[in-house]
């Protein structure tokens, strides 16, 4: 992919490098208004014989979101306080993917992202609306200790 790779994490379900159940997804920034990436979902997490479970996908347009709102801010932390996700076609496990989102308004304290999932053929399969809140105080100091592993990897640490 082009562009800025953003940060990963070391155990996040989606970026989370060294996580051994996790995706492993790698954020791009698109210049200043998309964040962009490719998926495959592997077999493990399908719901229906061929096809990625729902929640794994609402998961991937969670992350993506809230990557929308940190671009040109990798510091940027916040938290989902809403989702809304339409279903539109199956996702298809072991296909690469296209995840994209976008942020529709980024203010101080509140956010809003808009994330889609693609089929390689360019089928919208869902898509999901985000409203994206600054990371309680209370979880943000166990953030502290996870601070030096939020970084980019080079591609063999991945």
């Amino acid at each position: 992919m082009e562009g800025t790779l953003q940060p990963n994490s070391r155990m996040c379900f989606i970026c989370g490098v060294q996580n051994p159940a996790g995706l492993k997804v790698r954020f791009y920034e698109d210049g200043k208004t998309t964040v962009r990436a490719e998926v495959v979902i592997p077999e493990v997490y399908q719901g229906y014989p061929g096809v990625a479970h729902g929640g794994v996908v609402a998961a991937l347009l969670d992350e993506a979101a809230g990557r929308a709102v940190m671009i040109e801010a990798p510091e940027r932390f916040m938290v989902t306080a809403q989702l809304t996700v339409r279903y539109h076609h199956p996702v298809p496990i072991g296909q690469t993917l296209l995840l994209v989102a976008r942020p529709l308004r980024a203010g101080t304290r509140l956010a809003r992202a808009r994330a889609e999932l693609r089929r390689p053929d360019g089928t919208l399969c869902a898509e999901a609306e985000a409203i994206l809140v600054n990371v309680p105080p209370e979880i943000r100091s166990t953030f502290d200790a996870e601070r030096p592993f939020w970084r980019v990897y080079p591609e063999e640490e991945r």
